[in-house]
């Protein structure tokens, strides 16, 4: 492996239209959060159909966030399990992020569904569980705050997983399976005007009390850079 990482972006979904203009789509969201660690992105539409070929074509892959649930019947996501798998099953360095999470964890046998507890929206802390890991450097102690979105989460990790993240709301934030794979639903690469502006477009979805929580919870310091991190020594170790 070079020093630059050439990491294939599985893009599932898209930023709300109205607001790629302002902050980017997943593609540039991703670029922006992963600039300090040397990584180049080649993107493929798995919404469109484009998945890829070789699994070694890249250094290591991402799967993006998406508006739909993963257990939607949609024509795109089965091809898209099937590649899970595969590249689980060939130990290639993956990170999955919020349906990536999700769509991650259902194709390896876990369950996925709507959260009773409602929206996940804002900063949330998560509890990281267990001792640290080698790669988790920098060091965070006992937990990390993140950007959520989204409705839907795990409900039922899959065999051989290990929970490595989660909050009261969201009792699986995050896992890891083997050595290869690491699943996290909070998004490292929202930023916080990116996450007010979702929230004011879903405030009747959210409900008032709940946005208002949300943006209140965006004022304080995230941890988004110590999770790139992360991210970064995940593909090279």
């Amino acid at each position: 492996m070079s020093d630059r990482l050439r990491i294939g972006l599985l893009q599932c979904g898209a930023i709300h239209p109205a607001l790629v203009p302002r902050f980017g789509d997943y593609p540039d969201l991703f670029a922006a959060l992963l600039a300090p660690h040397d990584v180049s992105l080649r993107t493929y539409d798995v919404v469109g159909g484009e998945l890829p070929d070789d699994l070694g074509a890249v250094d290591g892959w991402l799967v993006s966030g998406s508006a739909d649930s993963a257990y939607a019947p949609l024509p795109w996501i089965p091809p898209l399990e099937d590649l899970l798998r595969a590249l689980v099953a060939a130990e290639a360095p993956l990170v999955a992020v919020c349906f990536g999470h999700q769509v991650l964890a259902q194709a390896l046998g876990g369950r996925v569904a709507h959260a009773d507890a409602g929206w996940g929206a804002g900063a949330h802390r998560y509890e990281l569980v267990g001792p640290t890991r080698p790669w988790m450097r920098p060091e965070a102690g006992d937990g990390i705050r993140l950007i959520a979105s989204h409705q839907d989460q795990v409900v039922q990790l899959p065999e051989g997983a290990e929970l490595l993240a989660r909050t009261a709301h969201c009792p699986v934030a995050a896992f890891t399976v083997g050595d290869h794979a690491l699943a996290i639903q909070p998004h490292p690469e929202f930023t916080p005007g990116l996450s007010r502006a979702l929230t004011g477009l879903r405030r009747d979805r959210i409900g008032d009390a709940a946005a208002d929580a949300a943006l209140a919870s965006l004022d304080e310091p995230l941890d988004h850079g110590t999770v790139a991190a992360w991210m970064g020594a995940w593909w090279r170790r």
